[in-house]
């Protein structure tokens, strides 16, 4: 069983401010926003520079800077956020291990037009294909 949840990974709910329970849950965490301290979290969960999560989330490091730790994101901010804090849950339990699967995240894929499935998380469609890999992974299907 996975360490990691997408709440644990975005710093529990007395970061976020409620906890999660549904996907309904998610949906209002992205349309309030999250918190900088949630972001932070997550970086330094999942072993990520703030300069690489910056470029995913398309703010400039700067800006992210600037902000209070309290201070929510942007929605479209917040639902990228939210991705990358699925997929590395998702990771997490297709791998079995946080090691594994940071290998395999921080590595060029043949089925991901090689390039790494981090690299893809910068945007919707990329975090699908990552999301999909995974599923691949876990049922033994390798492209």
């Amino acid at each position: 069983m996975s360490r990691y949840t997408i709440e644990g990974l975005l710093g529990g709910s007395e970061v976020i401010g409620r906890p999660i329970h549904s996907d309904i849950d998610l949906y209002e965490l992205g349309k309030t926003g999250v918190p900088k301290r949630s972001l932070l979290h997550l970086a330094g969960r999942i072993n990520v520079p703030m300069r690489v999560i910056s470029q995913l989330l398309h703010v400039t490091e700067r800006t992210i800077q600037r902000k209070k730790d309290q201070d929510r994101l942007t929605q479209a901010v917040s639902e990228q956020i939210i991705q990358i804090a699925e997929i590395y849950t998702r990771g997490n339990e297709v791998f079995d291990s946080e090691e594994e699967f940071q290998a395999w995240v921080n590595t060029a894929n043949r089925a991901l037009g090689n390039r790494t499935p981090l690299e893809l998380l910068s945007s919707r469609y990329g975090a699908h294909m990552v999301l999909d890999e995974l599923g691949r992974i876990e049922h033994g299907v390798f492209a």
